[in-house]
């Protein structure tokens, strides 16, 4: 029987979560590329326990399997938190070892109680991503996202 932990990061999860970044965002996964710094800011908030962010290491058998970015907002429209799954991501290597259903029933758990939904993005072309989504309960959300960017300082 595989071993699969999820736990927060720790401050020995920074090399391997910068090289999974990596490979996220040269995937077809995701839109466009980020900055990489922004991986390493995005590291350190995770460290410093922000409210707003927290990252968790998905563990197979001792190694970084892959890792997931949650962050935090109020809706309205849901009635409370809503628990905004960033980014989540399996290395190939250990994709098709059931890491993605873990992971997701890991996030209801830990936050049925606090909040009153998950939401997520996927883009379309990343099929194997909705169809597991749609197997955990997920629903497509129709709104039509929009983003204006702002200038850092």
């Amino acid at each position: 029987m595989e071993t699969i932990q999820i736990r927060d990061f720790n401050a020995g999860d920074r090399e391997d979560y910068l090289r999974l970044s990596e490979e996220f965002y040269s995937s077809p996964a995701v839109v466009h590329g980020v900055p990489a710094d922004h991986f390493v800011r995005t590291f350190e908030k995770c460290l410093e326990k922000s409210p707003y962010l927290r990252g968790l290491a998905l563990m197979q058998e001792g190694n970084f399997a892959g890792y997931c970015l949650l962050s935090f907002t109020w809706s309205n429209e849901a009635g409370g938190i809503v628990v905004l799954l960033e980014e989540a991501y399996i290395s190939p290597d250990y994709q098709g070892h059931g890491l993605g259903s873990k992971l997701l029933c890991f996030i209801e758990e830990e936050y049925r109680d606090r909040a009153r939904r998950l939401r997520l993005e996927v883009t379309e072309v990343n099929k194997g991503a909705i169809k597991l989504y749609s197997q955990m309960g997920y629903e497509s959300f129709d709104y039509l996202q929009m983003i204006k960017e702002l200038p850092e300082k």
